[in-house]
């Protein structure tokens, strides 16, 4: 089996160390690169053309946005983790954006390194995927996630039908926000071909769903997802003014 070639960009520098050794005592994997510096990273990806590298955000020299930036546009086949100490989802997205697959917050342990290292491997030799395949992949898992973290917060249960229809509402508009001026002709529609079901059914369902988040009365946590107090009381927003709010909060988060 062919070793993946290992980069290890990192500015502390016990933890270098410690993940050079770890890498290297692990099967499957070689350290072919290891620096502190960004600007000494960017010359041995040049000698090395890594498979994977794991590149903290905070480097001397070149920073790691930077050293983010070379691999995307000279070595687009290296499959690249970001680390850093920044828990801001401005700062993640900005890593992701620039073509890390994962970006893990420190402190983290060289294991679960080398194990999302081994995920993003396994990932693209079984599905026969590119690595911009699993960037894509690992992209829309986010989206999910933060859908789903948001509908949990204020209240929409997981269980009910409009829980994966308002989220798959929700990744449509972020991608093509001109969709909420065609909720009846196009969103709705494009909704029920994916699951299988009627229009009128997943505008049904949206709207129950809502209904259910509403009830729940967790005021508080929905003026704390959307930045204001929006709606008063028993007043709820209409199916296509909620995926509006919630695709304009991810929106303007990605930004």
């Amino acid at each position: 089996m062919k070793s993946e070639k290992i980069a290890i960009f990192e500015s502390n520098e016990e933890f270098l160390t410690e993940l050079k050794e770890y890498v290297s005592e692990t099967d499957g994997l070689e350290v072919c690169a290891a620096t502190e510096n960004g600007n000494v990273a960017i010359d041995m990806i040049k000698r090395n053309s890594p498979t994977a590298a794991i590149v903290d955000l905070v480097l001397t020299g070149l920073d790691g946005f930077g050293v983010l930036d070379y691999i995307r546009e000279n070595n687009p086949d290296c499959l690249t983790i970001a680390i850093g100490g920044f828990k801001d989802d401005k700062i993640v997205d900005q890593a992701i954006e620039r073509g890390a697959v994962y970006y893990l917050a420190k402190p983290v342990s060289p294991q679960t390194v080398v194990d999302r290292i081994r995920d993003l491997s396994n990932t693209r030799a079984v599905n026969y995927m590119s690595v911009s395949d699993v960037r894509d992949k690992r992209k829309a898992s986010s989206l999910d996630e933060k859908i789903s973290n948001i509908f949990i917060t204020i209240g929409v249960p997981p269980n009910i039908k409009g829980f994966s229809y308002l989220r798959e509402g929700i990744k449509l508009a972020v991608n093509d926000p001109s969709i909420i001026n065609k909720v009846t002709k196009e969103l709705y529609p494009k909704i029920a071909e994916k699951f299988a079901t009627t229009s009128s059914k997943v505008e049904r369902a949206i709207r129950h769903a809502i209904e259910v988040a509403w009830n729940r009365g967790r005021s508080d946590a929905i003026s704390s997802i959307f930045g204001a107090r929006v709606y008063i009381g028993s007043e709820r927003p209409t199916n296509s003014e909620f995926i509006a709010l919630v695709a304009d909060k991810l929106i303007l988060e990605s930004l």
